[in-house]
């Protein structure tokens, strides 16, 4: 009864759990028991210093994500870094998040490493209401973390 279950819902699915059913579907919580990219570690992982770089651009412009992790555990262990996309505004309905990079690091105990990421025209484009695929102006939220549900950092970047 619960399912399906995914990541990148509309924003409508939101409104009719809190304001229209009121539940989920009968008692049950309308979250996964595992969300996407859920993972169990010995290890903690401490995400700092996210850099957007440009903050704005056209629709044809690259943007670098960037972040520092550090291996806050007392063994070497590994983090499956995600980078999420939200369209703030849009003409068309868009999901809440939608995976755009992910990546793979090894760290010993109090190491850290950056990792980077590239938003090109492929990663910001979508289909409009005409079909035809186009990067429209606006806002962007970028959410960095390790899983779908668990997003360590925040930010903004803007096309123009």
């Amino acid at each position: 009864g619960q399912l399906p279950v995914y990541y990148n819902y509309k924003p409508s699915k939101l409104y009719w759990l809190e304001k229209g059913w009121g539940n989920s579907y009968a008692d049950i919580d309308y979250k996964p028991l595992y969300e996407f990219g859920h993972g169990l570690s010995y290890i903690t992982f401490e995400y700092t210093g996210l850099t957007i770089s440009p903050e704005s651009s056209g629709p044809y412009g690259q943007f670098h994500i960037s972040a520092e992790i550090k291996n806050t555990g007392n063994r070497a262990g590994s983090e499956v870094a995600q980078l999420y996309l939200r369209d703030k505004i849009s003409t068309v309905v868009r999901p809440v998040k939608e995976l755009k990079g992910f990546t793979r690091i090894w760290l010993e105990p109090g190491e850290s490493a950056t990792v980077s990421f590239t938003l090109t025209h492929e990663e910001l484009k979508m289909l409009d209401k005409h079909l035809d695929w186009v990067v429209e102006p606006g806002e962007f939220a970028i959410l960095l973390g390790s899983s779908s549900r668990d997003i360590r950092l925040e930010g903004t970047l803007r096309i123009n």
